[in-house]
This record gives C-alpha cells, structure tokens and sequence, in this order.
C-alpha cells in the first residue's frame, strides 16, 4: 500500500464525541487542575505561615471573584476526579464494564459531582454567614 492510499485518522471535525471520550480526557485535566491548585493550597499555607498581613492578603485574594472562581473550579476538579477514580477502582474488579454500565457510571460520576460539589460550598457559605 503505498502512502497516498493510507487511510487519514479522523480529527476533531469529523469525530463524533462520546461520552466515554470526553470523561476519560476530562479525567486527565482535572488530574491536570489538581496538581496546579495545589500551587494556591502551598501559597495559602505559606501565607498562614508568614504571618497574619500576608494571610490576610491571600484570604482577600481567596475571597476576591477570581479567587472564588478558582476555588470553585478546583472543588469541581477535585470531586469529579475522585468519583471517576472509584468508577476506575469498580473498573478494575471486572465489574461495571459493559456499555450500559459505563454510560450509566459515567452520568452517574458527573451527577456525583455536581451534587458534591453544590453541598461542599452550601456548607461553605452557610459557615460564612454565621
């Protein structure tokens, strides 16, 4: 077969996404996310650290709307990867792996973490307000 008749693998314009795909590259970013986050988590131990004018400045910055984003996505990042780290820890007993199960684990996994996730910055805010 000569180079010019080679089949072409498909690109992301003619791809189809599935939902297997995307959990499965989402799970790498969110690894990803984790690991940069945690750069903030060192920075506000090491202003906890410092004393309290620079714990002061990191929890305005924290408090500010780009910290709270940040924040935000970082729980997000944080529960999805650990409930599709459970559905890779059933994956590895055998179980869970046929394709109904797996579309079925994977809304389960993105339902996991929304409701996570809104529950942990309830908790969150109602601890502010008191």
């Amino acid at each position: 077969m000569s180079p010019a008749e080679r089949p072409l693998s498909p690109h992301l314009q003619v791809y189809r996404w599935q939902l297997t795909s995307v959990m499965s590259i989402l799970h790498r970013a969110t690894g990803i996310a984790l690991s940069l986050g945690t750069i903030l988590l060192v920075w506000w131990l090491g202003a906890a650290s410092d004393g309290p004018e620079p714990y002061a400045g990191m929890q305005r910055f924290l408090g500010s709307w780009i910290g709270l984003v940040l924040l935000f996505g970082w729980s997000l990042a944080l529960f999805y990867h650990l409930c599709n780290g459970i559905r890779h820890l059933l994956w590895d007993t055998g179980r869970g792996l046929e394709l109904k199960s797996v579309y079925t684990g994977g809304w389960t996994v993105l339902a996991a973490t929304l409701v996570l996730t809104i529950v942990a910055w309830a908790a969150g805010v109602s601890s502010w307000i008191r």
